[in-house]
């Protein structure tokens, strides 16, 4: 995987000079592990201008770091992000390095960065905030394909819980169903810990499962995903327990409707506020305006929440995507959510296409009454 990584780097340092930038050392541990393949709780790499790199780690990981980073230097050290900056004599002001081989300016991640590395670079540093996330936002096909199994995972087990899914379960008993048949089938960890909300409990878009029992009438909505080697799914399906009454069909509907809505608008060249719009003003249109209180969706990969975000305000910062491209993966999961009735919430996982969206959740948007 050198030679991804090393891309990788390439692409980061192609962002330095904009930042009036010669390198910058990246602390955030999911970013060091995008740039180098590393996956640690304690390690920092700094990429030069001309996508040369150092990576520091400490002495638990320094034997992983040589085996899976063979093409750039490594050091070990406790205080990663200091080693690197004593290794590279760098200033984060206006000056340049002193001493031969400094990398002049070095650029930080201002929200991944301690206080005592801060003021050891001294000055004012560029602060590049997200530059390594612009560059995660378009995902290689390898990536894509991580994505994929994900979203397998997902809807397998969704499948797998559906027996459970009757009267008497409690939320919190579903929810640990799930997560349970997500390891079964193969998911390194849950991509976040499984939402299940009943009845009532429907109308609170991210509920913490709970002891209620499930009832006849109620609308159940599961917000949930796997996470296979680092990739993160997210998939949210509402069922009905028994037959659901008229103000429920009405309410599936519409968010089903607005949810098509949404994805066919997923295309490379719209703006992540024009795909929001174009779920939101449907269901704005039937009434319920005031009752989907959340963006539309999300981009996802090494984090469950990444740029873009579909979100009806334009982004102070667009990270340099003002609009979709090829191979960005996002969900769209447009919501209605009455106080004290319950809600409904339809979500999948797609990638941006040049082609058209492409689908990775499977999972029916029928209506399912169990």
């Amino acid at each position: 995987m050198t030679a991804l990584h090393a891309r990788r780097r390439e692409n980061l340092a192609a962002l330095l000079p904009a930042h009036e930038a010669d390198a910058i050392l990246v602390t955030h541990a999911v970013n060091v592990y995008y740039l180098t393949g590393l996956a640690s709780s304690n390690a920092a790499v700094l990429v030069r201008g001309d996508a040369t790199a150092t990576l520091a780690t400490d002495s638990r990981y320094i034997g992983a770091a040589r085996s899976v980073c063979d093409d750039i230097e490594v050091i070990e050290e406790r205080d990663v992000a200091g080693a690197l900056l004593a290794a590279e004599g760098g200033t984060g002001g206006s000056g340049r390095t002193g001493g031969s081989g400094g990398s002049g300016r070095i650029g930080i991640e201002a929200e991944h960065l301690s206080v005592a590395a801060y003021v050891r670079l001294g000055g004012d540093p560029p602060r590049l905030s997200e530059a390594v996330e612009s560059v995660r936002t378009v995902k290689d096909e390898d990536e894509i394909a991580l994505l994929r199994t994900a979203c397998e995972i997902t809807d397998r087990a969704f499948e797998a819980v559906l027996p459970a899914l009757r009267p008497g379960a409690t939320e919190r008993e579903i929810a640990r169903a799930l997560e349970r048949h997500m390891a079964g089938l193969g998911a390194e960890a849950p991509a976040f810990e499984a939402i299940v909300a009943s009845g009532p409990n429907g109308a609170i878009p991210h509920h913490a499962p709970s002891d209620r029992p499930l009832e006849r009438g109620d609308l159940v909505t599961m917000d949930f995903g796997a996470r296979y080697r680092g990739y993160h799914a997210d998939m949210t399906r509402t069922v009905a327990i028994g037959e659901p009454s008229g103000w429920q069909r009405e309410l599936y509907d519409l968010v089903r409707a607005a949810q098509a809505a949404g994805v066919e608008a997923l295309r490379t060249g719209t703006a992540p506020h024009e795909v929001d719009a174009a779920a939101r003003d449907l269901i704005t249109g039937a009434g319920y305006g005031e009752f989907f209180t959340h963006g539309l969706g999300h981009g996802v990969g090494l984090e469950i929440h990444e740029v873009p975000f579909l979100s009806p305000r334009k982004p102070e910062r667009d990270h340099g995507h003002a609009r979709l491209e090829d191979r960005v993966p996002i969900t769209v999961e447009p919501g209605v959510y009455l106080p004290g009735r319950g809600g409904v919430r339809i979500e999948d996982t797609l990638v941006a296409r040049d082609g058209g969206p492409e689908l990775l959740t499977r999972t029916t948007k029928e209506l399912l009454v169990l």
